[in-house]
């Protein structure tokens, strides 16, 4: 039952009893108002297959979803980390797909942030859970969804058929840099293909290569590239990969960070990576985001929710530091 990773922040609570997780949560549930700190204090200590454990305990001794009953009894924010927190990992980021695609407008964050950030064997994980809990081709729906070049990335990576090898090729890498400069940079107008089967294909020490080549031959970061080359939904989409390739827990850094800062916040976002990574590389999110902005993760969300909603992410922070 122990955590996804081990750079979380949410670790394996010892002496763990499920039976006993249960009971109190059942307790602080039942008659009039919810005592949310009881449920804060045990859903936030404890990874998600020992939260796996309560929901059978909770099941068993009460005869009832504990999913279903957290719902009827939480709201708002709050009620959507809980019921993040409950959902094994390849489930959650499936729900989180299934809302980015349903109703009106698509959000496009969502499927951006998912895909180009999961690793080949969790996409394959995401795609079957999908497809067992929506009754869907996760390709389908997001292929009614989206269009253009776009479309054509999600559906690449969707593949999952990323090299995940740490071979480098050098005679490729530094073509590929030359094809990725020819199709952008060097002439009108972009050939987008050509970045896709670069960025979407090659695995992670190759393409880092692949940025230092570019980097040689045109003058700029290839993110600088993407951005003058491309727009809208295409560009984030790159940019993500990019990111996601140099330095994972910064590309979450810097979405936490822009979820965050100026007016409003993007409540959706925060809560889908507070809740995604809290077991596998929280504390080097936390560390990224200190050395990029100079504040500490906590200081952020300490000064950007309130109420029970804020208490909890600052459980999955984990700390000040």
């Amino acid at each position: 039952m122990a955590a996804l990773g081990n750079r979380g922040t949410v670790t394996e609570a010892s002496g763990f009893n499920p039976e006993e997780d249960a009971q109190k949560i059942y307790n602080a549930m039942k008659g009039a108002g919810t005592n949310e700190a009881t449920i804060i204090e045990i859903l936030a200590h404890r990874t998600i297959a020992q939260r796996q454990k309560i929901k059978e305990a909770f099941k068993q001794s009460v005869g009832k979803e504990l999913l279903d009953c957290l719902k009827s009894e939480l709201t708002g924010n709050f009620e959507m980390v809980v019921v993040g927190l409950m959902m094994p990992a390849p489930v959650y980021d499936a729900y989180e797909l299934k809302n980015a695609i349903k109703g009106a407008g698509t959000e496009e964050a969502c499927l951006i942030d998912i895909l180009a950030s999961r690793s080949k064997a969790e996409i394959k994980e995401i795609i079957a859970t999908y497809k067992k809990e929506h009754g869907k081709s996760l390709e389908d729906d997001v292929c009614g969804d989206t269009s253009g070049m776009f479309q054509r990335v999600l559906v690449s990576l969707l593949t999952a058929g990323r090299d995940e090898s740490t071979k480098v090729d050098e005679a490729q890498a530094v073509q590929d840099a030359k094809d990725i400069y020819e199709a952008g940079e060097a002439h009108w107008g972009t050939d987008e293909v050509k970045f896709l089967t670069v960025l979407c294909v090659r695995n992670r020490n190759h393409l880092l290569r692949v940025f230092q080549e570019y980097q040689k031959i045109s003058g700029r970061d290839i993110e600088d590239s993407i951005k003058r080359e491309m727009s809208g939904c295409l560009e984030d989409a790159f940019l993500a990969i990019v990111k996601c390739m140099k330095n994972k827990p910064a590309f979450f850094a810097e979405r936490l960070y822009k979820s965050m800062k100026g007016l409003g916040t993007t409540d959706s976002v925060l809560i889908r990576i507070m809740v995604a990574r809290a077991e596998i590389d929280m504390l080097d999110i936390k560390a990224e985001f200190l050395k990029m902005y100079g504040k500490t993760l906590h200081s952020f969300i300490k000064g950007d929710a309130s109420g029970d909603y804020r208490k909890i992410l600052l459980e999955l922070c984990g700390g000040e530091k």
